[in-house]
């Protein structure tokens, strides 16, 4: 099977892997891909710091993996990548293998 892509879409596919590249963005990659979160949701779910976290989806929102949604003082992320919802979706055939 031959894959063509153009550099274009190999960068795109790169900012992807990138986005995936780190466990702690894995981790709050599961805590929002089932629903909107708020930041401070996504801390409490996972028990990382703010600051750790604002960076992390940051990150991937750059990347196009997930989007943000202002109200108020509040930030809501969510994962808009259709693909990793998926993947998302499939998650736990990945804990029930290991």
């Amino acid at each position: 099977m031959d894959i063509t892509l153009n550099p274009s879409e190999l960068e795109i596919l790169a900012n992807r892997f990138r986005a995936l590249a780190e466990p702690t963005r894995l981790q709050i990659l599961m805590a929002i891909c089932n629903q909107e979160r708020s930041v401070q949701d996504i801390c409490d779910r996972t028990g990382l710091h703010q600051g750790n976290v604002s960076k992390h989806l940051r990150l991937m929102k750059d990347a196009g993996v997930v989007a943000c949604r202002r109200e108020s003082v509040w930030r809501f992320y969510r994962v808009i990548d259709t693909e990793l919802l998926m993947l998302c979706s499939s998650s736990h055939k990945f804990r029930n293998n290991s």
